[in-house]
């Protein structure tokens, strides 16, 4: 089975960002971007995609979502 994961951690970390200050930024609640960087939310609407995104200056989608196969699958 295939899973999305979002890269928001690695993508902070690079810009020295916390979850505070893109939550600032992005107007996004820092409760959710805590969620959506632990990758535990199960649903995410593109208007809060495209608030990170344009907050973290990001035109690529793919810098941000990957697609993984699960480790059960991988065996």
């Amino acid at each position: 089975m295939r899973t999305i994961r979002l890269k928001l951690n690695e993508i902070m970390a690079q810009r020295g960002l916390t979850q505070t200050q893109l939550s600032e930024l992005s107007g996004v609640r820092q409760a959710a971007i805590s969620e959506m960087s632990r990758n535990i939310r199960e649903q995410i609407n593109l208007k809060t995609l495209v608030k990170i995104a344009d907050a973290l200056e990001i035109d690529d989608i793919s810098e941000l979502i990957i697609i993984e196969n699960s480790e059960k699958d991988r065996l």
